[in-house]
Parts: structure tokens; sequence; C-alpha cells
């Protein structure tokens, strides 16, 4: 079985520049947000069923999911968010699973926002490492990206789990509140430090 570290961390924490940086070293990148985006994107396994249980709205033109208005439901409606959460996650971590068994890396960086939470991610990774920048930081680069009001990027982090319940899980930790040459040189450091732990394994 492959080695596998879950790498999380909250919204506009630099996941994924950090996952990117892992798989210029050689590991083999599990996203399940871009699985996610696979599943739901034109022609995707995913959207039969979400035409079926969320009605013909909820798919673009494109037969892709209708983002923006999935968007505005789930966040107004908990209920409707376990009914995405019920439909999406399951055919997620069966992708993510499948891409684990056939990796070729030397080892899994498998990326799950919501790895803390979710026991089923948990327990299939060796050790968790988590990229953490401070709140006001994560606000001014979400707004950045995404042109998100304040507001609206705070109800997400909101949602999210607490950034000090995360750090308290983590094995390891990347500060990301610096520049992309800091952040590269602590990735440099963790994978070699997952090589040998790899090699260890086994």
């Amino acid at each position: 079985m492959a080695y596998v570290v879950g790498l999380t961390g909250g919204i506009g924490s630099g996941k994924s520049a950090a996952a990117e940086a892992f798989a210029r070293l050689g590991a083999t990148v599990v996203d399940t947000d871009a699985i996610a985006h696979e599943l739901t994107g034109p022609g995707g396994p995913a959207i039969a069923e979400i035409r079926r249980v969320f009605g013909p709205e909820f798919v673009s033109e494109s037969n892709a999911l209708n983002r923006e208005r999935m968007r505005e439901l789930v966040f107004k409606d908990a209920a409707q968010k376990k009914r995405l959460e019920a439909l999406l996650h399951p055919m997620i971590r069966a992708e993510s699973a499948r891409r684990i068994a056939t990796a070729t890396g030397t080892y899994v960086v498998h990326v799950v926002p919501l790895l803390i939470e979710s026991a089923g991610y948990r327990e299939r990774v060796h050790r968790v490492l988590v990229v953490d920048i401070p709140e006001s930081l994560q606000v001014a680069r979400v707004r950045q990206r995404s042109g998100l009001a304040e507001d609206e990027v705070r109800r997400i982090i909101a949602a999210q789990i607490q950034r000090e319940r995360r750090l308290a899980a983590a094995d390891d930790v990347i500060d990301n509140s610096g520049s992309i040459d800091a952040l590269q040189q602590q990735v440099r450091a963790l994978h070699e430090k997952y090589v040998a732990a790899a090699a260890a394994a086994g």
C-alpha cells in the first residue's frame, strides 16, 4: 500500500500551491477537489444524479453543475448541503481510493479540505499535513482570488473547522504566510522526510 500524507488547510491557505510543489518533486497528488470538479464538469459522472435530485436548473447549458446556483442553495440550506454531500462524497471517496491504489509516485499527497472532520479520510492517511496561514491573510487571499465580499469569505471560513482544531490534529505544518520560495523550502524538507518514511514503511 502507498505511503499517504493527508494535506489539508482552510480556504485560501495555499493547499494547491503546496500540492503542486510536492508533485514536482515526484509525489503522486490525489486531490478530492479536483476529483469533485471532474465529477461535476461537463458530462461528468455526477451530472445525471444532480439533475435528478436537484432539478435541471442546477445543470448548466454545457451539461455541468451550475456552481453559482448550487453555492447559493447550500449556503442558505444546510439540509440541501447534506443532500449534495450524500450524492458526491461516496463518488469522490471511491475515485480517490482508486487513484491512491494505482499511484506510481514515491508517496501520495492526498489533498482533502475536510480531512480532519472526515473519519474515512483520516483513517487512510499515515500523516496529517496542515497548510496554515492567519485568518486575516486567508480573507485577503480569497478575496483577491475570487472577488467575494469580505463577509462572504468570513462566512465560508466560519463554516470550516476551527484553525486551532486543525493545527491540533496536524503531524506536520507548513506556514504559508510568507513567499512562494519559503513554501517550497518547507515542501522540500518535508519531501525528504516523507521519502524516508515511505521507504521505511516498505
